[in-house]
C-alpha cells in the first residue's frame, strides 16, 4: 500500500526545529530553503523528533483502537466548545494527537488539520487519516513545536501537556500557534483531594517503573474491576481505574493512567491564569459531559480522579 501524499498547505506551515525556517518536501524527506537540514518522512509523517520520554503513548495508542467515531466527535465538542462541523474550512492544529481518532473527525467534517505528536503514535494517526487529504501527520514536540506561530483559527490539546516534563512552557508554545482572533481549547487533570494525590502518586511511583509486559495484565484487572457495578463508581475514587462500558477503552485508559513518566495535575485557576498570561480573553470553563446531582457534587470538590480542568479562550487582537 503507498504512503499517503503529503498536503502542501499543511506542510507549508511546518518550520525547521532547529533554525525555525520554512520546510518544503524533497522526495522522502522535508527539507530547509537551503537544502541543509532534512528530516525523513516515513508512512506519510514528517519525522522532526524522536519518542524520547514517551514510548509507553507509541505501544499504547498502535495497541489498542479506540476509535468510536460518534463518542469522539462528542467528546471533541465537549472538551473544546466547538462542534466539529463550525471547523470546516479552518485551519486547526491538533496538539498531541495521539492515535488520530480526533484529527479524523475534524477531517470528516472539512477542517483542514495538522496533528503533531512525539510519540510513535503517530504511525496509528497516519494510518486512521490516510483517506483523508486535508489532514497532515507530523511527529514533533509540544516543548518545541515544528509549526508556524501565528498560524491556526483553532488550537486544542486534549489530555497531553500534563505528560510533558513542563506543562507551562508546552501551553505557552502551543498558545503562540493560535491566530489573532483564534481560540485555544486545553484539557488537563484535575488535582484532587490531598489524599487522593497521595495514594495515586504513591503507586504511579512504582507502575511507572514496571515492565509493559507486567503492567498490561495489570490494567487487564483493572479493567475488569471496572465492570463491577458499584465498586467501578466507588472505590476507583480511591485507587484510579476506569468505569468505560467498553471493555479495549478501560484497559487503555488503565494504561494510559499507570505508565506515562510524567504527570501532573492541576487546578482550574491555574489554568484560566494560563489563558489570560498568554493573552487570552473571553475564557469560559469547559464542564464534563456527565451530569447528574451526585457526580457535579463530586466533580466540583475535586474528587473523581481522571476528571478534568479544561478552558477554552480567543486569542487577544
Amino acid at each position: 500500500m503507498s504512503e499517503p501524499a503529503p498536503n502542501p498547505e499543511l506542510i507549508a506551515l511546518l518550520r525547521s526545529p532547529r533554525s525555525k525556517s520554512p520546510l518544503r518536501v524533497d522526495g522522502d524527506a522535508v527539507v530547509s530553503g537551503d537544502g541543509a537540514e532534512r528530516y525523513p518522512i516515513v508512512g506519510g509523517v514528517p519525522r522532526l523528533a524522536g519518542e524520547a520520554y514517551v514510548g509507553s503513548f507509541g505501544r499504547q495508542w498502535n495497541r489498542y483502537d479506540v476509535a468510536r467515531t460518534e463518542e469522539d466527535e462528542a467528546t471533541f465538542e465537549a472538551k473544546t466548545g466547538v462542534a466539529p462541523r463550525d471547523l470546516a474550512g479552518k485551519l486547526v492544529l491538533d496538539a498531541g494527537c495521539g492515535g488520530g481518532r480526533y484529527a479524523r473527525v475534524l477531517g470528516d467534517a472539512g477542517a483542514k488539520v495538522l496533528g503533531v505528536d512525539l510519540s510513535s503514535a503517530v504511525d496509528k494517526a497516519s494510518e486512521l487519516c490516510r483517506d483523508l487529504p486535508n489532514v497532515q501527520i507530523v511527529q514533533g514536540d509540544l516543548l518545541d513545536p515544528p509549526v508556524a506561530e501565528g498560524a491556526f483559527d483553532m488550537v486544542f490539546s486534549i489530555g497531553v501537556l500534563h505528560h510533558s516534563p513542563d506543562p507551562r512552557r508546552a501551553f505557552a508554545e502551543i498558545a503562540k500557534r493560535v491566530k489573532p482572533g483564534g481560540r485555544l481549547a486545553v484539557w488537563l487533570y484535575r488535582r484532587n483531594t490531598a489524599p487522593q494525590e497521595w495514594i495515586n502518586s504513591g503507586a504511579r511511583l512504582i507502575t511507572t517503573r514496571l515492565p509493559a509486559r507486567v503492567l498490561e495484565p495489570m490494567c487487564v484487572a483493572m479493567g475488569a474491576l471496572g465492570s463491577v457495578p458499584v465498586v467501578n463508581r466507588t472505590f476507583n475514587k480511591v485507587f484510579n481505574f476506569s468505569a468505560h462500558p467498553d471493555w479495549t477503552l478501560r484497559v487503555c485508559d488503565n494504561f494510559d493512567w499507570w505508565a506515562p513518566e510524567y504527570q501532573s495535575h492541576h487546578t482550574l485557576p491555574e489554568l484560566l491564569r494560563w489563558f489570560d498570561e498568554e493573552g487570552f480573553g473571553d475564557l469560559r470553563e469547559l464542564r464534563p459531559m456527565k451530569s447528574g446531582r451526585l457526580y457535579e457534587w463530586a466533580y466540583d470538590r475535586d474528587l473523581i480522579i481522571g476528571s478534568g480542568v479544561n478552558v477554552q479562550g480567543r486569542k487577544r487582537g
